[in-house]
């Protein structure tokens, strides 16, 4: 049968249960959520004169939690309107409402018999098809099968989610022995396509990939600081960023996960393993105090942390006492840093004789066999659990790509005269000659299965842009962008310079990139896959310049920047710009003027020049005021001004979206504009956005003139700048850069109602950027941001 889902329930309303039901609703399907009856009503409910038999109460526990979305941080819905998409209710009266939808998920308690008792009443009331799955982190799926119908039976599997659901990539999909393989394959591609998950399948193991792995690595890294004697801030220092993990390190993480919710899931594991293995996950002892004392974590306030007026302190393992937190400094740190790729800077820190060397080489090489020890047991292959440490725990490389890193070979013959076993996966790559996991053949990646090299499975939608290069090369590149064949008649133009920023080689290779394609292809994409798509203008150069007095130079890069941005908008052939992450300032000002935005579900979209003592240059002004006025229906008589100072607060305040659909609101994105909620397949869909623009007889919008508020306008603008100073929201340099974002964007000194041209508008605004740009106190904002990476408030 062909399956879709249309609308979901999850059942259990807690942060985890109550965050995909926001996941889900930030993709548009509505979401029953369901809890249990709450036993006695609270004294709020009591002065409102309701009972145990009332609706409200009733429903309280789910209801409390849909609200709790709102104050969460970071925040698991996009749009605070997503809300309205989740309705509330109970597990008595509103069983029978399982009959209307399409999959349910189960979030509840983890208790094998609580989770078995709940599926009967499912199955009770459940339409044939519909699709159950549990969130569990490492129950058996099989044993919550059991004893249910057939249909039931065939439906059911596990997806486990991590948590934040909006933010982590991964989703296990774990299938029972009875799911049905066309269930499977269906949730693989809903997960893909629909969630925008990183989907793994996982084995019916404990705690299947990522836990099982990622806990291990967690208790052998607290083993090793407990037998050395290294500290809680010593370990973090070296476990983050230094070897391509998040900057959360170990123990942070521990303290954002939840000491009690990292126990369970070690107990779990520790209850189905025994030998050697087992030991491993028993927690040590100053860990069972901790959660004994309530020291939990982020949760409750202190952890292995606790932050006491602005300092960092760290917890001393041997005495429970906090102390100020330490970092390891060894010379490998150094050398690790000056060196160039991952492999050179691992290579580095696990063979150096140095503290820091040791601590990784003690913690890395344990893992490193138990994922060749696990391979087979736990996931098919080593691609899976590859992705799943990456996506369920952002680790940069999974086990097996460190492997190769650090050298098969070379780890292997260190394990070895250290007296360890080389798990027999591992020695039947080294003994057929081969000495890594993973190579290139003809331009695709292959992993070692065993015996030989297979494929990397890869979905049509992930553009691998990285291999893709390599395999077909690049039409013209310079120091600032690439432009490179995509295929099917569409070019795409990456950005490549240092975070992204815009200079006059991308410039440069925008303007190329245009009339290439106006001559020789169907449409451009301009996108990328940096950190970032662009965090704005290079502004390193733009302060030189402006410190140098040289306005002549920057008066040339403003009007060159301007005239790349109209030559994107009135390209014969459509551009659509791919932003994700964060499309800032100059970023936004390439994306604006685009015949079609194919933005990210993370697009943190804003003009924030602003807080660099500026405005926007590019033309950003005039193309949010556009796009603002371009969103009103026609015919109707709108309140010109009023579309004004919205563009004007959001200018004025830097205001940044805080999700694609955010930007939406905010006009950056209209209602053609589409948002793809897997970045990985952001490029794919950018490229059939400018496709289907081009076949169905694209035209390039006609130039025409702008209405504005002039000057009635301007002084209106200035009205509001002028209240927000005194009321002491804005400084007196803020007020000045206000009243010249107010000249540029009520068109100067012409009447209301005036329809000046695009030009005149860009000249407005170089001219007020130019201006600024010569104040001292603009350029202490731009230093400030420079060396700092915040704003100044002078």
């Amino acid at each position: 049968m062909a399956y879709q889902i249309r609308k979901a329930a999850v059942i259990g309303s807690g942060v985890m249960g109550s965050g995909i039901a926001a996941h889900l609703a930030n993709i548009g399907i509505p979401v029953l959520l369901l809890d249990i009856v709450p036993r006695e009503v609270t004294e709020a409910e009591q002065a409102k004169g309701l009972t145990l038999e009332d609706r409200a109460v009733r429903n309280r526990i789910a209801t409390t939690s849909i609200q709790k979305l709102l104050k969460q941080k970071p925040a698991p819905l996009t749009a605070k309107k997503n809300l309205d998409l989740i309705t509330p209710g109970n597990l008595e009266d509103d069983l029978e409402k399982l009959a209307d939808v399409d999959w349910v998920v189960e979030v509840i308690v983890e208790n094998l018999d609580v989770k078995k008792s709940l599926y009967e009443k499912i199955d009770a009331v459940r339409k044939p098809g519909t699709i159950v799955s549990s969130n569990t982190s490492g129950i058996s799926i099989d044993a919550m099968a059991e004893g249910r119908s057939d249909d039931f039976s065939k439906h059911f599997l596990g997806t486990h989610f991590f948590n934040p659901p909006r933010y982590l990539k991964l989703l296990e999909v774990i299938p029972a022995a009875s799911t049905a393989p066309e269930v499977v394959e269906f949730m693989t591609a809903f997960g893909e396509d629909v969630l925008g998950k990183g989907v793994v399948i996982a084995k019916d193991t404990p705690n299947f990939i990522a836990n099982r792995i990622g806990t291990y690595g967690l208790l052998v890294t607290l083993r090793e600081m407990q037998n050395r004697g290294y500290s809680i801030g010593e370990v973090d220092s070296v476990t983050g960023p230094l070897i391509g993990r998040p900057k959360s390190a170990t123990f942070r993480t521990l303290d954002v996960v939840g000491l009690d919710t990292f126990m369970h899931v070690a107990k779990n594991v520790y209850d189905k393993t025994e030998g050697e293995e087992q030991k491993v996950f028993e927690a040590p002892e100053f860990m069972k105090k901790m959660v004994e004392n309530g020291w939990i974590g982020a949760k409750s306030g202190q952890g292995f942390f606790l932050k006491k007026d602005k300092e960092i302190l760290e917890l001393d393992p041997e005495t429970l006492e906090y102390r100020p937190a330490g970092k390891l400094k060894t010379p490998s740190q150094e050398m690790a840093k000056a060196q160039k790729g991952f492999s050179a800077k691992m290579k580095t820190l696990v063979y150096a004789d140095d503290r820091t060397g040791e601590l990784l080489w003690n913690i890395l090489a344990p893992v490193l066999r138990y994922s060749a020890e696990l391979n087979g047991e736990i996931a098919d292959d080593i691609v899976s659990i590859d992705n799943a440490m990456k996506w369920g725990f952002g680790w940069n490389q999974g086990p097996f790509e460190i492997w190769d890193a650090i050298g098969v070979q070379k780890s292997a013959a260190k394990m070895t005269e250290e007296g360890h076993d080389i798990p027999a996966f591992a020695q039947s790559l080294l003994d057929s000659g081969n000495e890594t996991f993973y190579k290139e053949v003809d331009g695709d990646l292959h992993f070692f299965n065993g015996s030989d090299y297979e494929a990397v499975p890869v979905n049509e939608k992930v553009i691998d842009l990285k291999r893709y290069k390599k395999k077909h090369g690049v039409i013209k590149s310079n120091s600032g962008a690439s432009l490179i064949d995509l295929g099917d008649g569409i070019a795409l133009l990456e950005f490549h310079s240092q975070s992204n920023a815009i200079g006059l080689d991308i410039m440069q290779m925008i303007n190329f990139a245009i009339d290439e394609v106006e001559k020789n292809y169907k449409g451009l994409v301009i996108g990328n896959q940096g950190k970032n798509f662009c965090v704005g203008a290079n502004l390193g150069m733009i302060l030189m310049e402006a410190q140098d007095d040289n306005i002549f130079e920057l008066d040339f890069t403003i009007k060159t920047f301007q005239n790349a941005m109209m030559k994107i908008k009135y390209s014969s052939k459509p551009v659509v710009a791919a932003p994700f992450g964060m499309a800032l300032g100059g970023g936004a000002e390439v994306a604006l003027p685009a015949a079609h935005i194919q933005a990210s579900m993370e697009t943190y979209m804003g003009l924030v020049e602003a807080g660099v003592g500026l405005i926007p240059g590019g033309g950003g002004n005039k193309e949010l005021y556009m796009k603002h006025l371009k969103g009103l229906p026609n015919g109707i008589d709108f309140d010109l001004q009023n579309v004004a100072s919205k563009v004007f607060e959001s200018i004025a305040m830097a205001k940044v979206s805080t999700s694609a659909e955010e930007a939406r609101e905010n006009n950056f994105l209209n209602f053609v504009d589409g948002i793809s909620v897997n970045s990985d397949h952001l490029i794919y869909d950018a490229k059939q956005a400018a496709l289907s623009l081009y076949e169905n007889g694209y035209q390039a919008p006609k130039r025409e003139k702008v209405p504005v508020t002039g000057e009635p306008g301007y002084a209106t603008l200035l009205l509001g700048a002028e209240g927000m100073f005194l009321s002491g929201y804005i400084s007196e340099y803020d007020l000045k850069i206000a009243q010249k974002l107010a000249f540029v964007l009520s068109g100067g000194k012409v009447p209301y109602g005036t329809k000046v041209d695009e030009q005149y508008l860009l000249d407005l605004e170089r001219q007020a950027f130019l201006s600024l740009v010569a104040q001292p106190k603009s350029q202490q904002r731009m230093q400030h941001m420079l060396v700092k990476g915040k704003p100044l408030r002078n």
